[in-house]
């Protein structure tokens, strides 16, 4: 069995910067939490009308990839739960701040 050696590291490599909260913060000072909502429902709903594609392809014959039906359909499944967490949360802050009492 042939062995193969990582060399070591380039001192120069760079690294992509992740921007900060409060820079993202700024950047998005003119989106409301509303139209990020949109943004987020509308991308879940893009994958999710990918995968029924992909899948109709795969299944009429069109494409032997089923990898790539797969993925399209995890990708959408993800999608789809994180949606429903982020309206749980939703539904329970709401719930609390009716509960609160005046």
């Amino acid at each position: 069995m042939e062995q193969i050696s990582i060399g070591p590291l380039d001192p120069n490599l760079q690294v992509p910067e992740i921007p900060s909260s409060q820079s993202l913060a700024e950047d998005n000072s003119s989106t409301g939490f509303g139209e990020i909502l949109k943004d987020a429902i509308s991308t879940a709903n893009e994958l999710q009308k990918q995968s029924d594609q992909e899948i109709q392809k795969f299944m009429a014959g069109d494409s032997q990839d089923l990898h790539t039906a797969v993925i399209a359909m995890q990708k959408a499944d993800l999608s789809f739960q994180m949606m429903m967490q982020v309206r749980n949360k939703i539904v329970q802050a709401y719930q609390q701040i009716m509960n609160m009492q005046m």
